[in-house]
């Protein structure tokens, strides 16, 4: 089946205001095993996406969404442990080195530092929210792993399903 790319009008989406924001996670994302290109090299990375709601609301009192792209990894130098540790104001033990649940962090506050860069606005920090602030609470969403899906996508898992596994490996 093609897929037919279209000019279309602008969506609606209005991007989180630069500034330093209360904030409260309210998503992990596992986007899966993508190529990306770094150095003019290609490579398979496994990435995540985290995305907050800050304390600033958009004119229909719904909160600002952000969110930042990880590989999923903790490496020494990897963004999302630095990110992690910045967060919890603390480094990992070698225990939580071994696996940590990213989705443990969903719900829990932070102040978030935002840039605008061009029309979109990036996560520059991310640190523990002070003492004396009050913690924000999700609202108003839907993690993306609930959401109904379309006809369309069911179908394509469906057919994903159907080309990975033979008669013989359906054990019943």
């Amino acid at each position: 089946m093609p897929i037919i790319a279209k000019k279309t009008g602008g969506g609606n989406f209005i991007p989180c205001p630069p500034g330093q924001f209360s904030a409260v996670c309210c998503d992990v994302v596992d986007l899966g095993v993508l190529e990306v290109s770094f150095g003019g090299k290609k490579k398979k990375q496994h990435k995540i996406y985290i995305s907050w709601q800050v304390e600033e609301v958009m004119p229909d009192n719904r909160p600002f969404l952000i969110s930042k792209r990880y590989t999923l990894s903790l490496h020494e130098k990897a963004a999302l442990r630095k990110d992690l540790e910045a967060w919890r104001g603390r480094g990992f033990s070698e225990e939580e080195l071994d696996g940590f649940d990213v989705e443990s962090v969903i719900g829990a506050p932070c102040l978030i530092n935002a840039v605008k860069n061009g029309e979109y606005t990036n996560v520059a920090s991310i640190g523990r929210l002070h003492k004396s602030m009050t913690p924000l609470q999700v609202r108003d969403y839907v993690r993306v792993k609930d959401r109904p899906k379309t006809d369309e996508v069911q179908q394509q898992e469906n057919q994903q399903w159907a080309e990975q596994y033979t008669d013989d490996d359906i054990p019943f």
